[in-house]
């Protein structure tokens, strides 16, 4: 679970407003202290957009090759008779998203907002390659906020995948905005923020009030990626005892249920922070 996941169930549960100053001066800030303590598990806590990168090596050859022998497995998505994406707006929801990708083989591609051209033609080119080589249909489910810019978003990927598929001479992807709609923020009651309009070319033809994606839940989040996804791949094709990533704290304690009884992480918060309240900090 990411900060900005915690600081909306938080808000939905009613421990706090929905303000910068809570998100900054509490959540942020007890957060970082209650790690520093030992109170959560710094696994509990998730950030996407700061990555180590290093180079996987062995000891040994004997090393590699047990290492791929308890990895391997097919591709889900090279026996599916379709070839699927699914894009995320936000890259700090890559890590949450990716837990059920990464079960079926299916790229996940983050556009940090609106997407480059470098990454529509890198999609293109694969979407072209599906379809001169296994005949496959493509099929592009997006994930964004419902703002400005998250409305216009899936608009413009659509647009420029069908110009590009055209100079690849094959048919463009079918394409689906799965998350948020306002039908979805009506349904899980999420908190929303006035849209901003000062200096957004984007707001005019907006209405309303402006809801992140984050303010989703992790579970119900999982739930929409894994049914798209299941609409064309099967789970009998999944292979459980392989999996391309080690099981973590994060994926068992946070995000697992929108019941009013706390987990783990939000029991702890609560303690630490009616703590410090009762310490005059």
């Amino acid at each position: 679970m990411t900060v900005r996941q915690v600081f909306y169930r938080l808000v939905v549960r009613g421990a706090i407003e929905k303000t910068e100053e809570e998100y900054q001066g509490t959540v942020i800030q007890l957060l970082t202290e209650m790690r520093i303590e030992g109170r959560i598990l710094f696994e509990w806590i998730v950030d996407e957009s700061r990555r180590r990168r290093i180079t996987e090596t062995y000891n040994n050859i004997a090393d590699a090759a047990r290492d791929t022998a308890k990895f391997y497995r097919r591709s889900a998505l090279r026996e599916c008779p379709d070839y699927l994406e699914i894009w995320v707006e936000k890259e700090a929801l890559a890590g949450v998203l990716w837990d059920v990708t990464s079960d079926y083989d299916v790229p996940l591609l983050v556009s940090k907002g609106m997407p480059s051209l470098t990454q529509l033609y890198g999609s293109a080119y694969q979407i072209a390659r599906a379809a001169r080589h296994a005949d496959k249909e493509s099929y592009i489910y997006q994930f964004g906020d419902h703002d400005p810019s998250g409305v216009l978003i899936p608009k413009t990927i659509e647009r420029r995948l069908t110009e590009l598929c055209e100079k690849f001479d094959c048919p463009g992807p079918n394409f689906e905005r799965v998350a948020l709609a306002e039908e979805q923020i009506a349904a899980f009651n999420l908190p929303t923020r006035p849209t901003k309009r000062e200096g957004n070319r984007h707001a005019d033809k907006f209405e309303g009030d402006s809801v992140e994606l984050d303010a989703l839940p992790a579970r119900e989040l999982k739930s929409m990626v894994r049914e798209v996804i299941e609409r064309h791949i099967s789970s009998r094709f999944l292979t459980a005892s392989a999996s391309p990533r080690a099981p973590s704290a994060s994926n068992s304690k946070c995000g697992r249920t929108r019941s009013r009884q706390m987990t783990p992480m939000a029991a702890s918060f609560h303690r630490h922070r009616w703590r410090r309240h009762n310490a005059g900090i």
